[in-house]
């Protein structure tokens, strides 16, 4: 979608006339104006050795993908070179939109190096360019910091914790959801219950709204199949869940349990190191929890819970295979409530 509007190659005007983007004043002036170079990062990295032999492929793709669209003008074998080209012959910009940027720092998980490697050519490639109109990344973890210092500190962040003006754009609202339940034929109430439960908040005219966001994929799954059930472990694992609360930190057990029971907890969301291994307490833990989404986050209180049924599924097969004979209690009672 987002390629289909700042892409210069054809009108597109008829796909967004009739939607809420169309009525903002800056609607005309980005409408099909820049070149786009769309990347799925995970793509990449699944038919590489390494990192260096990643970046290599990437640059290697893109290049050609430019010497094909600009063959009087593109010389250099080097991306940013080559750009830079383009931009100086065309005078019109790049919108490049990268999906699961974050994917190497998941498959490469305690390998420091490698991620910054992958940060600084982002950082080489995409920061204080001039041919750069918009660089837009989707992924689960925010942007990964040394130091004191983010090597990509041009970008703004929204996530789960922080969606800001995006809120409402993170998932199904509950009207849309609604809809679609009508359209359907399908019971709203079980619909909420299974998908529901992540609260999303942002500040409108100086006031607190939050929405309430439903899981697409399982949202749809639901509608299509006519059948309430776990959808989330077609696309992830409980394994992944498992390996994290078994972590041994002060209170992230007792933290568990009771929220298996029902319960919220408060956490501290400022320590969180950004990545799925430098973690110094059991709030880094639950924090990443709220990036994966296996925890819902309440923004004014700070606290943590369980979003849905749906989720709550996941704990339960993460913990069948544990001695955590309390936390098997907490959510037979819990399960029985919902």
């Amino acid at each position: 979608m987002l390629a289909a509007y700042y892409g210069r190659n054809e009108d597109t005007s008829v796909l967004f006339e009739k939607l809420k983007i169309s009525q903002e004043q800056s609607y005309q002036k980005h409408l099909n104006k820049y070149d786009v170079i769309k990347i799925n990062m995970q793509e990449f990295l699944s038919m590489s050795e390494s990192v260096e032999d990643m970046l290599s492929i990437l640059q290697m793709r893109l290049i050609k993908d430019l010497k094909s669209a600009y063959p009087e003008v593109v010389s250099s074998d080097r991306l940013i070179f080559a750009m830079q080209d383009v931009f100086a012959e065309t005078k019109c910009q790049f919108v490049i939109l990268i999906d699961e940027w974050d994917c190497l720092f998941r498959e490469y998980k305690q390998d420091k190096e490698v991620q910054k490697k992958y940060l600084d050519f982002l950082r080489m490639w995409l920061k204080n360019k001039e041919y750069v109109a918009l660089a837009y990344m989707t992924g689960i973890l925010p942007i990964k910091k040394y130091g004191s210092h983010s090597a990509l500190n041009m970008f703004s962040e929204y996530s789960m914790l922080n969606p800001r003006e995006m809120a409402e754009f993170f998932g199904f609202t509950e009207k849309e959801v609604q809809e679609l339940c009508s359209k359907y034929d399908r019971s709203f109430e079980e619909t909420k219950a299974w998908y529901n439960g992540y609260e999303l908040s942002v500040v409108e005219a100086q006031k607190l709204k939050v929405y309430a966001m439903y899981n697409p994929k399982s949202v749809v799954d639901a509608m299509l199949s006519g059948i309430f059930d776990n959808y989330w472990n077609q696309t992830e694992t409980y394994e992944a869940l498992k390996a994290y609360i078994c972590m041994n930190f002060d209170g992230l057990k007792d933290s568990v349990i009771k929220i298996l029971a029902g319960d919220r907890v408060q956490i501290n969301t400022g320590t969180f190191s950004n990545d799925m291994t430098s973690f110094q307490s059991r709030d880094d833990i639950l924090t990443l929890l709220v990036h994966l989404g296996y925890l819902s986050y309440h923004w004014p209180d700070k606290i943590v819970a369980i979003p849905n049924k749906e989720v709550s599924q996941e704990y339960v097969n993460a913990i069948s295979t544990m001695d955590w004979n309390e936390v098997i209690h907490s959510v037979e009672a819990s399960r029985k409530l919902l």
